[in-house]
């Protein structure tokens, strides 16, 4: 499935360098259900743009902003985790925004019919994203991200699939912690933790050094994991952002059934 790079234009005159992938075909008349994927820490890297190009296959028009492509790449990161750390939305959410009125602006795209995935820095971003009600955003996706500690922060958040790894020393715990806020405030959820699994466990991101220097959070695809993980993913997002009847290809490094 072929992506291309776009711009995608910032109040401030600037423009976010984003991936897009679109499902083949003519787009129906309702337009296609969206999808913004929200990279790793890693930033922009092939494992990400397979998530794009899966989304896309799968029948959903996929956007990837680049959060660190306006400033400076030390300046985006540290944005980025401030927001990491304390919670509450600021500049990579801001992104966001803009990113899901690009997408929904378009004529192809059905704008009440959209979705935001995360993994790992980026799960955390989808799910404070989430939780401020974007319009037309009808799932999220939140795979080992940071999950604020107190419950109310949640309360407007929208139906919520997600992933964590048992072995991942540092998220393990927000991935009960998500379901138990869920649980508690009455949301739509589908919270697994995979004993077996560590920290970026759903995608094959190659990225040897981390898996050294984190070993805490034993970073690495595991492949039953993923591919589980991945199965409940797009379900959920089929039932809650797509409707019934959407079919399309299997998840990033996984085999056909």
């Amino acid at each position: 499935m072929p992506v291309r790079e776009v711009r995608i234009p910032l109040p401030d005159g600037a423009a976010l360098a984003a991936t897009l992938a679109l499902p083949e075909g003519a787009a129906p008349v309702s337009g296609w259900p969206g999808v913004v994927v929200v990279h790793e820490i890693y930033g922009v890297e092939p494992d990400m743009l397979d998530v794009v190009r899966s989304f896309a296959e799968h029948g959903y028009a996929a956007v990837l902003p680049d959060l660190y492509s306006h400033g400076s790449r030390v300046r985006c990161l540290a944005r980025a985790l401030h927001q990491l750390a304390t919670g509450r939305p600021g500049g990579p959410a801001a992104d966001l925004d803009v990113t899901r009125r690009w997408l929904a602006g378009r004529e192809e795209i059905d704008g009440g019919r959209l979705g935001v995935i995360g993994f790992c820095m980026g799960g955390g971003f989808a799910l404070a994203y989430a939780a401020g009600a974007p319009p037309g955003v009808r799932a999220a996706s939140v795979n080992y991200g940071a999950v604020p500690r107190r419950q109310e922060e949640l309360s407007s958040v929208c139906p919520v699939v997600a992933s964590y790894g048992g072995r991942d020393q540092g998220f393990r715990a927000h991935g009960s912690r998500l379901r138990e806020h869920l649980r508690a405030l009455g949301i739509d959820h589908d919270v697994t933790v995979y004993q077996e699994a560590g920290h970026s466990f759903m995608t094959d991101g190659h990225h040897p050094i981390a898996g050294l220097a984190l070993f805490p959070l034993r970073h690495g695809l595991v492949r039953p994991a993923a591919d589980d993980a991945w199965r409940r993913t797009f379900a959920f997002f089929d039932r809650y952002v797509a409707g019934q009847g959407v079919t399309g290809s299997a998840p990033p490094g996984t085999e056909p059934a």
